[in-house]
């Protein structure tokens, strides 16, 4: 698999329409019931010009009757015009309504789907955008399409339909003055495709240096604490600041563009209005036109050339939605490298695991190769621990087997099985990878370890009794609110080594057959460590057990040892065999022990 099948998609490469037509495929809720919300548009479109209806009849028939003023008339046509009025407002009100619960029916669907999918792909892929910018991608750019949607739709569709509608009313009114109308507008249209198209690139790059601020202020946000520490808060505001500059810079280049565009609109429709009045007039007089079906025409102008004006506006939000649509339809386009057989997978019942990696190769994208022909078995029910210098590929192996990735070459077997064969929702019932950074929701101590339950039940009890298997009642009791102790952002309130004992209580509720455990060594104190050696003891019995060992007592105690030097496995065996072979192993063993004495 090529390093560019890892990568997220920058943005959907589609056109305007196919973008519109690939999204509402994707969102297929937004044309619910789509008929009746045209019908009842067009209905409250008959509504708006009906004002210049009434007018020119009550002008030519009321008011210059021939028999002199006709006030009943005058009335009657007052009060129809005002039934039709209130009729197309609620029709006009009713499809507002139902827009907005189809386009938020359409963009709940595509935030879920885009949110899945995000969950779907695999941490390479994830890893190659920054989150703040992935983010981005299920929140603010789905919003420029739900204020399109329910804003710039609704105006397009109405004002669309008001634009057939008058020009109709004009053409019976005036077919001269209409096609002067028209012809007034197409160098409006001639210009407007070359500016749209400029205005769809304007926004792509809003959306694209949106994404990128995102990113630049959440990672500012998340390692406050390292900024702090090593005092680069100036050098760390000059990169947010150039993040916004450069934010601030695309959106007004591409709001000046789209000034342009509607000041262009603004001219041409005060521009039609004055050429109707002084055509209108010399038609007037040569009586080809009544006072009433100027003043009507009058009228449809305005009726006209008002959503002309608000057509460019709209079609300026058009394409910003585009642009943000394209960058979702990015995500869900980009392909998931670790596919999910699903229900059509080898079976894998629950029991003793076994292991095994055959010739295995890995590289990461752009990167040299990190674990090269590795063969490797952890058999059922055994403990087998993994050592090796930093960057070894220890904590690449432990990943393959939780299959976050695929290897690059070979095959990871379980139980015989290849893991890609292997439904992911039964993979993730048998093993379970512990992280040395467990992360830690912000909510309280038995919130977070009851995230390694299956189910649904008594949750408390459960997390009690987890705890009481490991032994770590005591701690749980030294704590101020014991099991509701608040663990604060990204767990925060608690210590390295009290977020690894939560990761260590979650790994138990989950009950796993296969036990990866990429060990924690660092900010450990004493006692903490004793509690983790002892849950630890508690939670691999008659398990098997796959450890990333940074501490040689794990190799010590484990039933096989597997030694990594630069991806390959160069030594493997039992610890006291090991040390007898006074390989890489037993120097590593030695300058380990001299350290501890």
């Amino acid at each position: 698999m090529s390093d560019t099948d890892h990568r997220m998609a920058p943005a959907s490469t589609l056109g305007v329409f196919a973008t519109l037509r690939r999204g509402t495929q994707v969102s297929p809720q937004l044309l619910d019931g789509l008929v009746i919300t045209v019908l009842l548009a067009v209905v409250a479109a008959v509504g708006r010009v009906v004002v210049p209806i009434a007018v020119q009849q009550t002008v030519d028939t009321g008011i210059l009757a021939p028999g002199g003023p006709q006030v009943e008339r005058v009335v009657w046509l007052a009060a129809v015009a005002t039934l039709v009025l209130l009729v197309g407002a609620v029709c006009s009100a009713y499809v507002n309504v139902r827009l907005f619960r189809s386009s938020e029916a359409g963009l709940l669907a595509l935030r879920t789907r885009a949110f899945r999918h995000v969950h779907d792909l695999s941490v390479l892929t994830q890893n190659t955008e920054r989150r703040g910018s992935l983010v981005s991608r299920v929140t603010s750019d789905v919003d420029t399409i739900s204020l399109f949607v329910q804003w710039g739709g609704i105006m397009l569709l109405v004002s669309g339909l008001q634009i057939v509608v008058a020009t109709v009313l004009m053409a019976f009114y005036s077919w001269q003055l209409t096609l002067l109308v028209w012809l007034c507008f197409v160098p409006l249209v001639v210009v407007l495709q070359p500016l749209q198209k400029r205005v769809n690139a304007r926004y792509t790059a809003v959306r694209e240096r949106y994404g990128a601020m995102l990113g630049a202020v959440s990672e500012a946000v998340v390692g406050a604490e390292t900024i702090r520490a090593y005092g680069v808060a100036d050098r760390t505001q000059r990169k947010i600041d150039a993040s916004i500059g450069g934010t601030r810079r695309a959106m007004v280049r591409a709001q000046n563009l789209v000034a342009t565009v509607f000041a262009s609109g603004v001219l041409v429709a005060n521009l039609v209005l004055a050429v109707v009045v002084v055509v209108g007039t010399h038609l007037g007089v040569t009586g080809e036109v009544t006072a009433g079906q100027l003043l009507a025409f009058l009228f449809l102008v305005q009726l006209f050339t008002g959503p002309v004006q608000m057509a460019t506006e709209v079609l300026n939000e058009l394409q910003n939605a585009i642009a943000g649509w394209r960058r979702v339809l990015g995500v869900i386009e980009t392909p998931v490298t670790v596919v999910d057989p699903g229900a059509d997978g080898v079976p894998s019942p629950r029991g003793p695991a076994r292991v095994e990696l055959v010739g295995v190769d890995f590289s990461y994208p752009d990167g040299p190769p990190v674990l090269q022909d590795v063969h490797l078995a952890v058999p059922a029910g055994s403990s087998v621990a993994v050592v090796g210098a930093t960057g070894s590929g220890k904590t690449t192996i432990a990943r393959l087997v939780a299959r976050f990735m695929d290897p690059s070459a070979g095959t990871v077997l379980l139980d015989g099985a290849d893991l890609r064969d292997v439904e992911l929702a039964t993979l993730r019932e048998r093993v379970v990878l512990v992280p040395q950074e467990g992360f830690l929701f912000d909510g309280t101590l038995a919130q977070n370890m009851a995230y390694g339950l299956r189910d649904e039940g008594d949750d408390e009890a459960r997390v009690r009794e987890a705890v009481d298997a490991l032994g770590l009642d005591t701690w749980v009791d030294e704590l101020a609110a014991g099991l509701d102790t608040p663990v604060g952002q990204r767990g925060e309130s608690l210590s390295a080594g009290e977020r690894q004992l939560v990761a260590l209580v979650r790994a138990h509720l989950a009950s796993p057959d296969l036990l990866l455990l990429d060990e924690a060594t660092s900010a450990v104190d004493p006692a903490t460590e004793v509690r983790i050696a002892r849950a630890l003891a508690s939670l691999t019995q008659g398990r098997s057990t796959l450890t990333i060992a940074h501490r040689l007592s794990t190799a010590e105690a484990a039933d096989a040892v597997v030694v990594v030097e630069d991806g390959v496995v160069v030594e493997h065996g039992h610890h006291h065999d090991l040390v007898a072979l006074d390989g890489i192993y037993a120097a590593m063993h030695r300058a380990w022990v001299s350290q501890t004495r």
